[in-house]
């Protein structure tokens, strides 16, 4: 991978080259990826999850547009693109400038955008499994802003980005991806309860913060529309609605499994119809997970911290029934690591990467260990995959 100011640099030329932007005037946004220890596949049920970014960004290069048009650039896909902000096209081809699109739809609710900007947007990591569409979307989102001269925070940045993601390209996430990008706080674990939005950011004790962050990526990539996570998102909710109604609750529409309480899943698990019992058993096992894992982080226990994350991994596995097997081979590999606390998927299970918390001095050990392994097992991909160890970083922002 390229030196970060060098990576830098090629974008500000590639934005020169293809805009004839002057260098003075190019400014940059950083939006980093984003991984989730623990608190998986629970946020669109308003579940309680964890989270960090990784020192790996979604960086945009970009200048004013005073045409009021948007022109971009990508250094990892084709081809470029250019629309007006008076007529943003509905999601289409291609996919990778729909977030662009999404974002100016979604300040355009809200805000009146008087500028548009020429830029060019790159990544280094592949793509899949670490938020890179969260980030993406929140990048272009910075970057109209700036233009624009809007003052947003966080909070309202995080609710623009999951109208990116939920009404302009159809997917039914929660909010975990792009709080966790815009509320990260250097060597912090961000905790986000997803009911009430209420978040807190856990320093790393000082005796256990040198850690890494193992990324073992598949070499499998499909966009999540089109894999299974927006019906396992149904299956939730059909059992939330079970749930209810089995305690004689009110039932709203859209029923989530928080609106559940813990005791009444318990009192009729058996009866829950399949596969609703496994989804449901998933999120409420997860929840507790989550509740061990801060009070396990909070005293620098990073092996039970990590036990808790191979638990997440088994139980996506058997309960939530996600795991490609891609991704289950990851997962068996690196939880049989010497030097590995815990792992799990990234990337809803279905393609993207394996990620967990690993001690700095097995990175060796670790990498020869998925050499060994995951290649034999999967020829399909072998010259695909990738390893990559990084560390904790703070929150998206504009840095010049």
């Amino acid at each position: 991978m390229k030196d970060r100011q060098e990576y830098v640099d090629e974008l500000v030329a590639a934005l020169q080259q293809s805009f004839d932007a002057d260098r003075s005037a190019i400014r940059l946004a950083r939006s980093p990826l984003r991984i989730c220890p623990l608190g998986a596949h629970v946020d669109h049920q308003l579940g309680l999850v964890t989270g960090m970014t990784i020192d790996e960004p979604i960086l945009l290069a970009y200048v004013p547009n005073t045409q009021g048009q948007v022109r971009l650039h990508s250094l990892n896909f084709s081809p470029p693109v250019t629309f007006s902000l008076n007529d943003v096209p509905p999601r289409g081809e291609p996919l990778w400038a729909n977030y662009a699109r999404g974002a100016a739809q979604a300040l355009q609710q809200r805000h009146t955008l008087r500028l548009g900007l020429d830029g060019v947007i790159a990544g280094q990591m592949p793509i899949g499994g670490l938020s890179s569409s969260a980030a993406a979307g929140i990048a272009y989102l910075l970057a109209l802003e700036d233009v624009n001269e809007l003052q947003i925070g966080p909070t309202e940045n995080i609710e623009l980005d999951r109208y990116v993601e939920n009404v302009y390209i159809g997917l039914n996430n929660g909010i975990l991806d792009q709080s966790v990008i815009l509320l990260s706080e250097h060597r912090h674990l961000t905790f986000l309860d997803c009911q009430t939005v209420e978040f807190d950011r856990i320093a790393s004790p000082p005796e256990a913060s040198d850690f890494d962050v193992v990324i073992v990526y598949s070499g499998l990539t499909r966009t999540l529309v089109n894999t299974d996570y927006n019906q396992r998102v149904a299956q939730c909710e059909a059992a939330a609605e079970w749930l209810l109604q089995k305690a004689g609750l009110p039932v709203p529409p859209g029923p989530r499994l928080r609106l559940v309480p813990d005791r009444v899943f318990w009192e009729n698990e058996r009866g829950l119809p399949e596969p609703l019992n496994k989804r449901a058993r998933h999120f409420f096992t997860e929840l507790d997970r989550v509740r061990q894992g801060l009070a396990a982080w909070r005293e620098g226990d990073l092996t039970h911290f990590g036990g808790l994350m191979a638990q997440s991994g088994e139980s996506s596995i058997n309960n939530y029934e996600c795991g490609s097997p891609h991704l289950i081979s990851l997962y068996e590999i690196l939880t049989e690591c010497p030097g590995v606390y815990g792992a799990r998927f990234s990337g809803a299970g279905f393609r993207g990467c394996c990620i967990g918390l690993s001690d700095p001095s097995q990175r060796k050990a670790i990498a020869e260990a998925v050499h060994r392994v995951y290649p034999v097992r999967h020829p399909d991909v072998k010259d695909a995959y990738g390893i990559y160890f990084r560390k904790p970083d703070g929150q998206a922002q504009r840095i010049r």
